[in-house]
């Protein structure tokens, strides 16, 4: 996500501010369910993913790859030859043996790895805490990382007392479905993310998963609070749904410093 928003900000797709729409072209992985909306918790959601989605998940997996273990001698895989099951795979095998910061210190320097030099600087300069960065920010999320994420919307959010379209709002996030795993959601994608648009960009990002339903409310120009004062630092397995779920624990063990 932060690296795709940078790269665009040199030629800004043409952005509808109140609807969050992007006229044009989207990196938009296509639901393959009859409804087509996200499949109910428990099923995952069947995606059509495009050349450029694989693309993208290619990238995403391999700069990974070389903080992740061999998974049993496995080869690498070549260009297009990485779906979502084996991102995530790629995700699993990051996370195991490494303590909760070691694992958001890896996602850290993976986005910090995709990056020109000085993108931080420059991303500062281009999108000071406003609420129109906060805004222009949200309205990226939707149409760019559908492939990653699923299908979302901007919705108006309160920060600060004002009211602002820096919202969105994850119908059921992909990344958490396929993966399965409380500790995979938090460590790989939630604070890494949080922390890095908030220290390395400057510009403040809460990110808030339902475990109920596996949605998700981004929440763009709000301060995350410390892992110590946020609700998720008590949340359990999935049980059912996480092959390194310990049942007899109440709190995820991958959470568990």
């Amino acid at each position: 996500m932060v690296v795709l928003s940078f790269q665009l900000v040199h030629s800004p797709p043409p952005i509808n501010h109140r609807s969050g729409r992007r006229y044009g072209g989207e990196i938009r992985s296509r639901i393959a369910e009859p409804s087509g909306e996200p499949a109910p918790f428990g099923t995952k959601t069947k995606y059509k993913d495009g050349v450029l989605e694989k693309v993208f998940m290619t990238l995403f997996a391999r700069k990974m790859e070389k903080f992740a273990g061999n998974g049993g001698g496995m080869k690498r895989k070549g260009w297009l030859e990485y779906d979502y099951e084996s991102f995530v795979d790629v995700s699993r095998r990051v996370m195991q043996g490494r303590s909760r910061a070691l694992q958001q210190q890896v996602v850290r320097e993976v986005l910090l790895s995709m990056l020109p030099p000085g993108a931080p600087a420059q991303f500062r300069k281009l999108f000071p805490p406003t609420k129109w960065a906060a805004e222009f920010n949200a309205a990226l999320t939707v149409p760019f990382f559908h492939w990653l994420v699923g299908p979302s919307e901007v919705v108006e959010v309160e920060v600060n007392g004002v009211k602002q379209r820096s919202g969105v709002h994850i119908k059921k996030c992909r990344y958490l479905e396929n993966s399965g795993c409380v500790g995979m959601c938090i460590n790989m994608c939630k604070f890494p993310t949080q922390d890095f648009f908030t220290n390395e960009f400057g510009l403040p990002l809460t990110m808030n998963p339902n475990f109920e339903d596996m949605s998700c409310d981004m929440v763009y120009g709000q301060v995350p609070p410390p892992f110590e004062g946020d609700p998720v630092s008590k949340q359990p397995c999935f049980a059912d749904l996480c092959s390194m779920a310990n049942p007899s624990s109440s709190v995820c063990t991958k959470l568990q410093a």
